[in-house]
């Protein structure tokens, strides 16, 4: 039992019941994101740098512009490409399919859009043949027939004569209207097209928490409940059309057929093999509906949308069912005929049925694709993980969607449990469930993959010629080799660094961040996982921001955080001293060094090729070891897992010994570098700052915590002794009313920054002792309240970054200036854990007001990064914002936790662990960055300098 923010008893987890709850898919959840289909768009506005900025960012964007074109010359894509265009639309919806297994999207007017079905691909734009369609005719003889959807503009610009432009596209939609809750969604078609016909099409995929079978399915179900209010018989056809293409220009590529499938169960369909370009996994998709006791089902295997490939075209097609009700008479040949280049095709599957008067009938359709095979530009592929359970053969799409039409209740029932308690807590505003539950699409959305956790079924042959060195840390390790007996990690640890140039010759997955190898005899390999840091900045789980979003699949899917958390701890001990250019200023350095936390997992090889990012050298931030080291503990609370505890606590020592150099007066307390050596990467920050000096303070309490957990008492003691040391410098940035920015005294020092308490956040949500006084605290947060939310569009648009106290927004950089939804979230959830709960909610409003609302900037399904102050965005549909389940994290957690008191402990009884900590801490020392910065840039920065900007 335990204890929440609000003071009740949480007596059971979300999917504890054993008993099916029976929900009615034509009534949507009591509470939902909504907008009516003919809800006009708002064109979302992208950010522009001020004329200082461009000025000062001018080299970097020169060498930006020139790295994007060498990456594109070899076929890969940059990290980031501030130079290419997107489609950036406010139409979004509830995205479709599981987890890691490619996403497709419907739109709330009911458009298929947002192809993501290969790493770091996303075809934004709709393919208009992807549609619901519904015909009616009663015995009055009035008749109706109209695509589901309202016309777009692209219909009549882009369809021949004979193709989806010949369709009737007669919804207005201002009667319907659009609920989401994600993962499922409703439209309710309110007496459109037929005014005695009200129909509710249920949109549900298989998102269900700490179920890690069937949330991995790409499969999507729509159920339509039809309820005629008229007193006459109405005969209706629902039809499904689904074209060849995996987005973009796909369908006209060639060499594509399609094939009807008949099923048990009375399932029927049809099959879209589907022939990629450019070496991608072939794509196989199946449209299916299910024949019951009244409901007639019929296929029309191929018809030609556009182009002069042989077969019935769309407007015969649509013809068929308007006059005859079904494709029983339709002529189509059962042989399989390819498509032709620069014609495309599509398949079409009807479900006719008589309603009688002030009745009601039902009609399943399911939406499956199988794209079974990740394969990455290194030359490295992996099998997805729904290929465990259906199979790695594109044919086994068909499987998938009959088994989502049978069981799709069942998930239901499951997603129904899960949400509900918190639906109808009324203790919580209304916006929090809806927006709570939403802005879990990113984990749909963010280009996910979850594989099998299997090692890559091939490499290219260069994979072999991976150089592992130890550069200048073998002359120090080799020293201190055997000057000590001492049974902890940290001689285990001296080990490992003495003996990895033997492993360099060992199977690939022991040089990589396969943390697949940590696990432990008879533990569940539940496979690795994958997301974007966002659409824009296509990196994999990139780490200083995961830290904020982590709090979703810890809460959902603890074992895949779990298996996350391993990849980086494996990643901690890998070294690769293959060079690269900093984009910041030219200079070459490591990619990766042992010790240190990657920013990311990798782009174009994960797991064997980490930090994509080379704008500025990450193994010098100072925020993402302490983020490791406080991830790792806040894990372990939420699972209790030993196991995992253990297998990560080397990489963990090793990562807190790392950033024993960044300690330069050795006052316990790590110094910021000058230059935006953390997740604020355009905002520099100079000596003891609060951001990154309470990331260390909390990460060394939970370094002690989790040696605790894992039995090594030497360790234990020695990193409490740090953390109380680290506090009492720490206290120094307090200035009577919050915790200034750093202390270098600068002009911005000063500042009033929004995630000035991320290290007490993180001590709250782990339970560990609070690192600065509870009234201090509480403090910070109201004047944050006061003056980053509150005097910013009267607290209606989240928290700004940064404040000067003056109540001016801090214009020193392009990110003080910003509004970053996941840290308003963030902030939200340390003031809950402060007991601030009206406040947290009033503050994290302002992000849904901003993204969510109707009087928003229309970027629902989209959450960006950030928004400067005049609503424009930058970098849509990214990580950060799922720290809203941080919010959901504090309430949940005991409200007052007991923290034990340590005995006195003296740094005489810890001296010798001192050694050993600063032996294996001088062997991890970064060596001098190799590389000289041109006159120019020299000059440049000089002369900046000498301006004082």
């Amino acid at each position: 039992m335990s204890t929440n923010a609000f003071g009740d008893e949480e007596s059971e987890s979300w999917n504890s019941s054993t008993d099916e709850i029976k929900v009615d898919p034509a009534k949507p959840a009591s509470l939902t994101w909504q907008r009516t289909l003919s809800c006009l768009e708002k064109a979302p506005s992208e950010f522009t740098l001020r004329v200082l900025e461009m000025i000062h960012l001018a080299p970097v964007g020169y060498r930006l512009w020139r790295y994007v074109r060498e990456e594109a010359a070899q076929g890969r894509e940059a990290f980031i490409n501030p130079f290419a265009r997107h489609y950036v639309s406010s139409c979004h919806g509830v995205p479709l399919g599981g987890i890691g297994a490619g996403s497709i999207e419907r739109n709330y007017k009911g458009e298929f859009q947002r192809f993501q079905l290969f790493p770091q691909v996303c075809e934004s734009e709709p393919v208009l043949a992807n549609q619901f369609s519904v015909f009616v005719s009663r015995s009055n003889g009035d008749k109706y027939s109209t695509v589901l959807c309202p016309r777009s503009p692209q219909v009549s610009k882009d369809s021949p004569a004979t193709g989806i432009g010949s369709w009737d596209w007669n919804i207005e939609g201002h009667s319907s209207k659009y609920h989401a809750l994600y993962p499922r969604a409703w439209t309710v078609y309110e007496g459109e097209p037929d005014p005695l016909l009200k129909i509710v099409c249920r949109q549900i995929s298989p998102f269900i928490p700490h179920n890690y079978k069937e949330s991995s399915f790409p499969v999507a179900v729509f159920t339509f409940t039809l309820f005629n209010l008229g007193k006459t018989h109405a005969d209706v056809t629902l039809l499904f059309t689904w074209a060849n293409s995996v987005g973009g220009v796909s369908g006209l590529t060639g060499h594509h057929y399609n094939s009807k499938i008949r099923m048990k169960d009375g399932v029927h369909g049809v099959v879209l093999h589907h022939k990629t370009a450019k070496g991608r996994c072939p794509v196989t998709f199946a449209i299916a509906a299910q024949e019951t006791n009244g409901v007639h089902v019929s296929e029309c295997p191929c018809f030609v949308i556009a182009g002069n490939s042989e077969g019935i075209t769309a407007e015969h097609m649509w013809h068929e069912i308007k006059e005859r009700g079904s494709f029983d008479h339709l002529d189509a040949t059962e042989t399989l005929v390819t498509s032709e280049t620069g014609s495309s095709i599509g398949a079409a599957i009807a479900a006719s049925v008589t309603i009688p008067p002030d009745a009601e009938r039902t009609v399943t359709f399911s939406l499956a694709w199988a794209c079974p095979e990740v394969n990455f530009i290194s030359g490295k592929t992996y099998y997805r993980r729904y290929t465990k359970f259906y199979g790695t053969h594109g044919d086994d799409v068909a499987n998938i969607a009959h088994d989502a039409i049978l069981e799709h209740s069942h998930w239901e029932s499951q997603i129904e449990a899960w949400q509900r308690r918190i639906l109808e807590d009324k203790r919580l505003p209304d916006w929090y469930p809806i927006t709570l539950f939403n802005e879990l699409y990113f984990l749909n959305s963010g280009g996910t993959i979850w594989t099998d956790g299997s090692l890559p079924l091939h490499s290219l042959a260069g994979i072999g010629e991976r150089k592992f060195s130890l550069d200048n840390y073998n002359s120090n390790i080799n020293k201190t080799i055997g000057m000590s007996d001492q049974n902890d990690v940290s001689i285990n640890i001296l080990g490992r660094m003495a003996s990895i140039l033997e492993e360099i010759h060992t199977p690939i997955a022991l040089t990589s961040a396969f943390g697949t190898n940590l696990l432990q005899k008879g533990e569940e390999n539940i496979g690795q996982f994958l997301y974007l840091e966002g659409i824009e900045y296509p990196m994999f789980n990139t780490y200083d921001v995961h830290f904020y979003s982590s709090f979703a699949l810890v809460m959902l899917f603890p074992k895949l955080e779990l298996s996350i958390q391993r990849d980086f701890a494996a990643a901690v001990m890998m070294h690769d001293p293959s060079k690269r250019s900093l984009l910041h200023n030219g200079k070459w350095v490591s990619r990766k060094v042992i010790g240190a936390v990657p920013h990311d997992i990798g782009v174009d090889d994960p797991w064997f090729q980490v930090n994509a990012y080379n704008l500025y050298n990450t193994d010098r931030w100072k925020d993402l070891n302490p983020k490791f080291v406080l991830q790792s503990y806040r894990d372990f609370v939420a699972t209790g897992d030993k196991s995992f505890a253990r297998a990560i606590w080397p990489s963990v020592y090793v990562a807190m010994a790392f950033m024993e150099q960044f300690d330069k007066d050795g006052d316990g307390m790590i110094e910021n570098e000058g230059f935006p050596d953390q997740t604020y990467d355009t905002w520099s920050v100079s000596g003891v700052s609060a951001y990154c000096g309470g990331l260390w303070v909390a990460a060394l309490q939970a370094a002690s915590a989790l040696a605790h957990a894992v039995g090594d008492k030497s360790a234990e003691d020695y990193f409490w002794l740090k953390f109380l040391k680290a506090k009492k410098v720490y206290e120094k940035l307090w200035n009577g009313s919050y915790f200034n920015y750093d202390d270098s005294g600068g002009s911005t020092s000063s500042s009033i920054q929004a995630d000035q308490l991320a290290g007490q956040w993180y001590a709250r949500a782990c339970g560990l002792s609070p690192i600065v006084e509870e009234d201090k605290a509480r403090s910070a947060l109201e004047k944050i309240y006061n003056f980053n939310v509150q005097k910013f569009r009267d607290g209606r648009r989240g928290a700004v970054n940064g404040m000067l106290p003056s109540g001016e927004v801090d214009m020193s950089s392009m990110q003080s200036r910003e509004i970053w939804s996941g840290v308003t979230y963030a902030l939200a959830a340390s003031m809950i854990h402060e007991d601030m709960v009206e406040m947290a909610f009033e503050t994290a409003s302002g992000v849904h007001e901003a993204a969510w609302s109707e009087n928003g900037f229309g970027y629902a399904f989209q959450t960006p990064e950030a928004w400067d102050t005049n609503g424009r965005y930058r970098s849509l549909t990214y990580m950060r914002p799922l720290a809203i389940w941080a919010i959901q994290w504090a309430l949940l957690q005991p409200k007052h936790l007991k923290h034990e008191s340590k005995p006195e402990i003296t740094e005489a009884v810890l001296h010798r662990h001192h050694a050993q900590f600063t032996r294996i801490a001088r062997s991890l020392k970064l060596p001098k960055e190799q590389g000289s910065i041109s006159i120019i840039q020299t000059v440049y920065e000089y002369a900046w300098k000498m301006m004082g900007l």
